[in-house]
């Protein structure tokens, strides 16, 4: 989801980070403001106070979304959901729950908090305003003001809408999740309607388009595509948790993996392993003790003149604890333990000996036959590209 991300400072304990991303949005933001909206609103106004404006609403703007997000996340670890820290990117920001809410009270309590702190920040904003208006403060700081209580009233309604991820869609998970008792049916719902209100933004936008408003129709074609695509792996992710919590990964590895023995030589490697199982990377075993890993990186460093004379023990490195799983580990552990590491495979060891292998593919196989056999449903998990930070569960809370 995320690309580059550069710390910015901790708040509540909570480590706050900066997506690339949102250099773009600051940017559209302040020439909005001032280039157009604050020059049409108040009038004969010296250009760079437009631009100063415009600077200081975008800043604002900025730490309304941190406040917002922050809600979420100290009411989240109140409540005993661990945090990974807060994310500002192009449609808003996120707060990184490491887990989904225990229960729809939780989930509740979680989702309201941030559109309460957003009208809580649009009152103080319009209070301001008022204020500096009655004593006759410069028209500047006052614009700037009621811009931001503007734009966090709209910020806490648009959240509210009932389409899952937004905050109004988790309110309503959570009083179907309490009404059924039924986690996965619920976020079902929810994401079903967050795609459908996703298409509504996307047509808005085509209409925008259309009728000359290239620039905002364009944003909400896009903002549509994210909120339709994050509803549908929403549903996934849920799907992924209760599909594999409890589920030892014994369950599902592959009993004979493809292993290699250390006095081979480079050559052989490539020849008889790398071109004809097209993997990465090989475990290399002494009988059936796991004594290090191969991989692709290991082979360049050799030259090829020497492949033939270099064998697999003398390049190999140590297996690290990213690439090994014990067999009763839980698989939902491992699958992000892949997630962290970025490796597609995990080899499952136990008193030191390999006793299996288990990939993302297995996963995914797992969890298809499981939710066909138990409840009919296809949700579509089905690896494309990497996938792994897809998949990976937990929520994540959005505001834009």
């Amino acid at each position: 989801m995320f690309g580059t991300r550069i710390p910015l400072f901790r708040l509540f304990g909570i480590e706050v980070r900066l997506d690339l991303s949102w250099i773009l949005i600051a940017i559209l933001i302040t020439w909005t403001l001032g280039a157009g909206a604050f020059p049409m609103y108040y009038p004969n106004l010296a250009p760079a106070t437009y631009w100063t404006m415009g600077v200081v609403a975008a800043a604002g703007l900025f730490l309304s979304i941190i406040l917002h997000e922050t809600a979420h996340a100290v009411v989240a670890r109140r409540d005993g959901v661990p945090i990974d820290g807060i994310t500002l990117f192009i449609f808003g920001g996120v707060a990184e729950m490491q887990a989904e809410p225990p229960s729809p009270k939780v989930e509740f309590r979680i989702a309201i908090a941030g559109p309460i702190a957003s009208l809580a920040i649009a009152a103080v904003c319009y209070l301001v305003a008022l204020g500096a208006g009655a004593v006759g403060a410069s028209t500047p700081f006052v614009g700037v003001f009621a811009y931001l209580a503007m734009i966090n009233t709209i910020l806490a309604v648009f959240n509210m809408v009932p389409a899952f991820p937004l905050d109004g869609g988790r309110v309503l998970r959570a009083a179907l999740w309490a009404w059924k008792g039924r986690l996965r049916w619920a976020t079902r719902i929810t994401a079903g309607i967050g795609s459908g209100f996703g298409i509504l933004l996307i047509a808005l936008g085509v209409l925008n388009v259309l009728g000359g408003n290239f620039i905002g129709g364009m944003w909400w074609f896009l903002i549509g595509m994210f909120v339709r695509a994050a509803a549908q792996m929403s549903y996934q992710q849920v799907v992924v948790r209760q599909g594999l919590e409890g589920v030892p990964v014994r369950r599902i590895m592959s009993p004979e993996p493809v292993a290699v023995p250390p006095g081979i030589s480079v050559a052989e490697l490539v020849e008889d392993y790398v071109y004809r199982h097209y993997f990465k990377m090989f475990p290399v075993v002494d009988g059936d003790r796991l004594i290090g890993c191969v991989g692709l990186r290991d082979i360049k460093e050799v030259p090829r003149e020497h492949w033939a004379t270099t064998t697999v023990g003398s390049i190999m490195r140590p297996c690290s604890d990213d690439t090994t799983v014990r067999p009763e580990a839980d698989a939902l552990a491992a699958l992000t333990r892949m997630h962290q590491s970025g490796n597609g495979r995990l080899l499952v060891t136990e008193n030191g000996a390999l006793v299996g292998i288990v990939t993302l593919k297995d996963m995914l196989k797992f969890l298809s036959i499981k939710l066909d056999l138990e409840t009919g449903e296809d949700a579509g998990l089905v690896p494309r590209g990497s996938g792994l930070g897809e998949l990976m569960p937990g929520g994540r809370w959005r505001a834009r």
